[in-house]
């Protein structure tokens, strides 16, 4: 079997592989990736981000129609989830489209291809691709692994029948209409996620959480804030252990145990949303590179015990996150490009996230309840007194800043309400310009927007 020699070989083509894999190919390397899907573009818009979101804000309008009922806009307007469902797709097809477009423009003046394949490590250098056509050996002067996650079902009887992410937000997924009733297992950001938008549209749901709190790990306070604001058709209930999953004539029953008396609630439909973790490809640990459960381990320069083997995005579990991944791309092209010395660092702390529930959540940096968080200084803003919320009769929830005491340099935030996806991009910006609550208090943000909460939560410190 020939060798081919590539100067970089990408595992994926999502957010953690292409942008390093056009920076490289930008600099006259050969460039190859290799992807299962033989598509860029990853989870994020197969069956995650993009996909979730175009659901999301579909279901924003329609709850903004109801909002603005009494404007003389008719009130029993009942949304079409198929057509909600259609436009998801249309927008997936549209973004593959655009990526490929992308990739037909830089191969006609740069070395690079996508082959649709699977990925194995031989050897520090060597990786075996299987695909439709054949096998191909590669010799590789860097590899990058970015092979993403998938979905985590837990050993629970039964949890064949449920729904997962992918069955809901893949292009032509199974869900192809609303059901009255969901149960939701998991509540990390998908299901609570998954929960708001189909509340939104009509449905009643179950949520079933097994700790004390939905979105675990995330700031207790904000969380407390988040939750009495969701959507009435959502119920909560935590410190569950899902026992079974059984089929019903009607759809489905999940016996739990809550407080240890055991119980069940029927449904029509299941959604299993009981987190993702990562893919490593085979050959990874034979060839000495070493993983744990959240995945690949790397430092900041994304380089594992090989310096010229990387690893970004979800396959090594710092921050899963696709804008988080697309950074990592970046850093990792800048060290292969300076010959695998430490030219560039990703910042695994000051990542903005943000819950796409509605309303949102959003949070950056120290918060009181991180363990790491230290002493902070805290200056808050009600959307309750904001105008821009006030026009859109979204007032609820508040933005809070900390700040490092005595500089009172911004340390970090978090937002619960109104466009907090896009105040924490904001904050975040902040942050990483090491600015303090006296430059943020003195920036004359715009007039109605809620960003000017920003200088006004800084400002309620003096």
């Amino acid at each position: 079997m020939p060798i081919h020699e590539t100067d970089l070989l990408a595992i994926g083509a999502g957010g953690g592989a292409y942008p390093a894999a056009f920076r490289v190919a930008q600099a006259g390397k050969r460039v190859v990736l290799v992807d299962p899907r033989g598509a860029m573009g990853g989870n994020c818009l197969y069956d995650g981000c993009i996909p979730s979101k175009a659901v999301r804000e579909t279901a924003g309008l329609y709850m903004d129609w109801q909002r603005f009922a009494r404007l003389g806009l008719p009130g029993n307007v009942r949304p079409d989830y198929g057509a909600v469902v259609r436009h998801k797709d249309a927008i997936q097809e549209r973004r593959y489209a655009q990526h490929a477009q992308e990739l037909a423009t830089l191969s006609a003046s740069a070395d690079i291809r996508l082959v649709c394949g699977v990925a194995r490590l031989v050897d520090p250098h060597t990786v075996r691709v299987e695909s439709s056509l054949g096998e191909e050996m590669f010799r590789c002067g860097s590899i990058l692994i970015a092979s993403g996650s998938e979905i985590s079902v837990p050993p629970v009887p039964g949890a064949g029948l449920c729904l997962t992410s992918h069955d809901l937000y893949r292009p032509q997924p199974a869900l192809q209409s609303l059901p009255e009733h969901l149960c939701v297992i998991g509540g990390g950001y998908i299901g609570l996620e998954t929960a708001s938008f189909l509340a939104a549209l009509g449905s009643r749901v179950t949520l079933l959480q097994k700790g004390d709190q939905v979105l675990n790990g995330m700031d207790p306070g904000m969380v407390r804030l988040l939750v009495p604001l969701l959507h009435p058709r959502i119920r909560i209930l935590t410190g569950v252990e899902v026992v079974e999953i059984v089929a019903t004539e009607t759809g489905r029953r999940v016996h739990y145990r809550q407080n240890g008396q055991p119980q069940s609630v029927d449904a029509d439909a299941v959604l299993m949303a009981a987190g993702r973790r990562p893919v490593i490809p085979e050959g990874t640990e034979a060839i000495g590179i070493t993983t744990a459960r959240t995945g690949i381990l790397v430092g900041p320069t994304l380089q594992t015990r090989f310096p010229h083997i990387y690893a970004c995005g979800d396959a090594n579990g710092r921050v899963p996150l696709f804008h988080a991944a697309v950074r990592q791309s970046l850093v990792a092209a800048h060290n292969i490009l300076g010959g695998h010395r430490p030219l560039d660092q990703a910042d695994f702390a000051t990542v903005p996230t943000t819950i796409f529930t509605m309303p949102a959540a959003a949070y950056i940096g120290r918060t009181p309840g991180r363990p790491d968080a230290g002493p902070l200084v805290e200056g808050s803003y009600a959307f309750s007194g904001d105008a821009r919320a006030q026009i859109l009769e979204r007032t609820e929830g508040e933005i809070r800043l900390f700040f490092e005491p005595g500089s009172l340099r911004l340390a970090g935030a978090w937002v619960v309400g109104i466009d907090a996806g896009q105040l924490v991009g904001q904050i975040g910006t902040a942050l990483a310009g090491g600015m303090t609550a006296y430059q943020l208090a003195a920036f004359a943000d715009q007039h109605p927007m809620a960003s000017e909460g920003i200088g006004k939560a800084a400002r309620s410190l003096f």
